[in-house]
């Protein structure tokens, strides 16, 4: 028998905040983390815009000479999974650390440092390059650093499948517990993409939203004038624990994890199936995991990525599953004020989802003024609404044809 999983700990860092309840004060707001790049010089980009965290510095969580050592993508995770854990009010001295364990997902990892130390590399020679190149950029960084930080010597792996990332270290950390693994999980997503390369090799695909001129309008999910996606950087991370064990130390609960399922497309490297069969299938095992019918869903928090093509295929996937009981249901997409994190997305999301069902609140998807005859469901337009949530759902589907979908509800 599988045992029940509940969330105990939150923890954001996004270009709109990097506190977790003045980020989902904003969200509800509908406010946009969206705006003109800081990090590098934009002049001679196609795309100038996107969801940078301008001013970072990690001095409160990090000691300035280890900083060096670690990549801005591993910074952020370690910085969401200190807050996390601070926020679940875990002891680890109280904790068996052989039963806790980090499972963290990043779509590129240290990107950064790799363009770093091949520009070193190419200006200076190979003696010049940074010893610290491996360990800086390697994707398992952040769960790594997590670990050692609280002494945590349970699973620990991490997931590198683009956008769902995420949701896969989600999946894989919520089965650890489920089947008696570890009794306290760190997981979520990581990413640090914004760089000349992330910028330079997303835009010459033609993925990005080139609307240069009005950086907070350009990600908008669902409507018809979408153009697509926004790039964003931070990451998100959560505290999964089994549930007798939050219990018996009087842990606050924000939700139960209740399912979770994955898939793959098989058709393309980059671009979705049409129909949306493969993330039909992963929302579907996602609701059989959980022993759900369709209609005890009450929000999906989509994918949403604002493309063309992505968001009418995840609008057919979720009429595919939910049926009539689609147009019944609340959809939103938080990219549209927060861009889209690649590989953390699923992270950020999944925080997002689980405090709706907190607060019984839908957070909004702005910039929607066009509906799009493909995308015909209730997307919660530019303002939050007030609903009784019994459950949610989040999805995040990847480059490669990688799709994962998570449940979520109210602890009975």
């Amino acid at each position: 028998m599988k045992r029940r999983v509940v969330v105990t700990g939150l923890g954001t860092v996004t270009s709109l905040s990097c506190q977790v309840e003045d980020l989902w004060k904003r969200i509800l707001d509908g406010q946009s983390g969206i705006h003109a790049l800081s990090v590098f010089d934009t002049s001679d980009y196609k795309v100038t815009f996107g969801g940078d965290i301008k001013n970072w510095d990690p001095a409160p969580y990090i000691d300035p000479r280890e900083q060096k050592r670690i990549d801005r993508f591993a910074q952020f995770a370690l910085v969401a999974g200190i807050d996390a854990m601070t926020d679940s009010g875990i002891d680890m001295e109280k904790e068996d650390p052989f039963r806790c364990g980090a499972i963290v997902g990043s779509g590129v990892g240290g990107l950064n440092e790799m363009e770093e130390q091949v520009a070193r590399l190419i200006a200076k020679g190979p003696h010049k390059v940074s010893a610290f190149t491996i360990p800086k950029l390697m994707v398992n960084a952040g769960s790594g650093h997590i670990s050692i930080q609280y002494g945590m010597k349970g699973p620990n792996s991490a997931c590198a499948t683009a956008c769902a990332s995420a949701v896969n270290a989600i999946g894989d950390a919520l089965r650890t517990i489920q089947y008696d693994e570890a009794d306290v999980m760190v997981t979520g997503g990581s990413e640090a993409a914004i760089t000349p390369m992330g910028i330079s090799a997303f835009s010459n695909m033609r993925a990005l939203s080139t609307r240069n001129d009005d950086p907070p309008a350009a990600s908008r999910p669902f409507d018809a004038d979408r153009d697509g996606f926004v790039l964003s950087e931070g990451a998100g991370i959560l505290i999964f624990e089994e549930l007798e064990h939050a219990k018996a130390r009087g842990a606050k609960i924000y939700a139960e994890v209740l399912g979770y399922g994955f898939s793959g497309d098989g058709t393309h490297i980059t671009q979705p199936d049409e129909q949306g069969t493969g993330a039909a299938k992963a929302m579907q095992w996602a609701l059989e995991d959980a022993e759900m019918n369709p209609d005890q869903v009450d929000y999906i928090n989509a994918h949403g990525t604002s493309t063309p093509l992505g968001d009418a295929a995840e609008t057919a996937a979720i009429k595919n599953v939910y049926g009539s009981h689609a147009q019944a249901l609340s959809v939103s997409s938080t990219k549209s004020q927060l861009g889209h994190l690649l590989g953390a997305s699923g992270g950020v999301e999944l925080v997002f989802t689980v405090l709706a069902l907190r607060d019984r609140l839908v957070p909004p998807t702005i910039n929607y003024e066009t509906p799009d005859p493909k995308c015909d469901l209730d997307y919660t337009p530019n303002q939050a609404k007030e609903r009784p949530l019994r459950a949610a759902m989040s999805n995040s589907f990847g480059f490669g044809g990688h799709n994962g979908s998570v449940v979520v509800g109210q602890v009975q």
